[in-house]
């Protein structure tokens, strides 16, 4: 990492400050030759007049010097906060690429943060999804595993691994010595079992971390004309489905994103269920279909006065599921409690539904005493360590060797989630969906 980097920090556009970064060897020689009278001291602001390579002023801003290894990126950085104007941020830029700054990749700043051991790759992670935040529980989250709550739990399952490993290759390399208890090896299967329940409890959190990132799946199903449309529209405070009295209208997937209980929420309108008219209807019952399948949770919209529409649903929810029974105030006598009783067209009886709603996605998704799994890469790396290990301790009697190197494929999966081993490809995908500037 020979080259000085740089970028806009802030986003593009007039504003009243904008951020420009740098990092690298040649930082603070870039800074220098944009000043006079040298250097400000590290780590405090200084307000500092900018000049052009032809010394003309181009602004008077405040400059922070961060030498290394103190620094975000353990490297020498700066970061100029200057007035947001495009002909300030263009002078800027001019000076920094006159004196040799190279304009930064995505995700640059915080790879050389990772190479330099300042953030292993799940808190680079957070970083990112930190940035990327825009509920409370998506912040909570993210803050968390950027604090290192994923890497503690790797770090600590792969200490106690390399610890099996070495009771394990104890009787491979050193089966005569007298100071070598028999079978040394079978000392690890109480610690490998210790290993694979934290891991099981781990993997066993019903996806929470990635909903949280991505959004809790709603499906609205049911017959045509049931008001799914109409529910969709309360619930999101406006016209987002088309709504009219012929069956059918909704033939695609309508999507809604919401915040509900501090978290993402996706809600789906889909196309009702019965036989369909035609190729295209049938298409949109097919997606309807797997939509609810896939979803976390679905509710059955039934009109209140149809009881086919009702038993059809109550075939197809399961029992964590709810059910809608709309339009009461058609039919406004009927006192039966199966379900939530509304109408999507007054809106009664909606608050109580969306309610129960917030309390489902929060009892879901709220945080446990065990970190989140956040990623489908961090979800696959722990089930091939998961696999490993079952066949590491499966094996621990009658074939060592290959316990060993079982447990040695566990230890390379665990440091791929942090980064200790060099996975270019992962590494690569990663920080390449950070914004420029971070």
């Amino acid at each position: 990492m020979t080259t000085t980097i740089y970028a806009l920090a802030t986003p593009p556009g007039r504003s009243g400050v904008a951020v420009v970064r740098l990092s690298g060897p040649g930082a603070g020689d870039i800074l220098g030759a944009m000043l006079s009278g040298g250097l400000p001291a590290p780590r405090q602001a200084s307000l500092r007049k900018l000049y052009t390579v032809q010394g003309d002023v181009f602004d008077q801003a405040l400059v922070l010097w961060f030498p290394a290894p103190a620094s975000f990126s353990g490297e020498d950085c700066v970061e100029l906060h200057l007035h947001g104007g495009a002909a300030v941020i263009d002078g800027a830029i001019a000076a920094i690429e006159a004196a040799g700054g190279v304009l930064a990749q995505a995700g640059e700043f915080t790879r050389r943060a990772f190479e330099n051991d300042k953030l292993d790759l799940t808190e680079a992670e957070g970083l990112a999804d930190l940035i990327e935040a825009e509920t409370e529980g998506q912040r909570t989250q993210a803050l968390a595993q950027m604090s290192g709550s994923l890497k503690h739990l790797y770090e600590g399952w792969r200490e106690a691994l390399i610890s099996v490993l070495a009771s394990i290759e104890g009787e491979i390399d050193f089966p005569d010595e007298a100071d070598v208890p028999d079978a040394l090896s079978h000392r690890a299967y109480q610690p490998l079992s210790g290993l694979l329940e934290s891991m099981a409890a781990h993997l066993a959190d019903g996806r929470r971390g990635e909903r949280v990132r991505n959004g809790f799946s709603i499906a609205l199903i049911g017959a045509p004309n049931a008001g799914k449309s109409s529910l969709l529209n309360r619930l999101a405070g406006r016209d987002a489905a088309i709504v009219t009295d012929i069956p059918g209208t909704t033939r695609d997937i309508v999507e809604v994103r919401l915040i509900m209980a501090g978290f993402p929420v996706v809600i789906s309108d889909t196309a009702g269920l019965r036989e369909a008219v035609d190729a295209i209807e049938a298409e949109g019952v097919r997606r309807a279909l797997d939509r609810a399948e896939h979803a976390d949770l679905r509710i059955g919209v039934a009109d209140a006065r149809s009881q086919a529409e009702l038993q059809d649903l109550q075939g197809r929810l399961q029992d964590s599921d709810l059910l809608v029974l709309n339009k009461l105030d058609l039919m406004p006598d009927r006192k039966d409690g199966s379900g939530f009783r509304i109408s999507a067209t007054t809106g009664a009886g909606v608050d109580a539904l969306e309610a129960r709603i917030e309390s489902i996605v929060r009892e879901r998704l709220s945080a446990r005493e065990m970190p989140a799994l956040s990623r489908a890469r961090h979800r696959r790396a722990v089930e091939a360590a998961q696999a490993a290990l079952m066949r590491c301790r499966e094996r621990l009697a009658d074939a060592s060797e290959l316990a060993g190197e079982d447990a040695r494929l566990a230890v390379r999966a665990l440091e791929s989630l942090t980064g200790r081993v060099d996975v270019e490809d992962i590494l690569d995908r990663v920080f390449s969906q950070f914004c420029i500037g971070k």
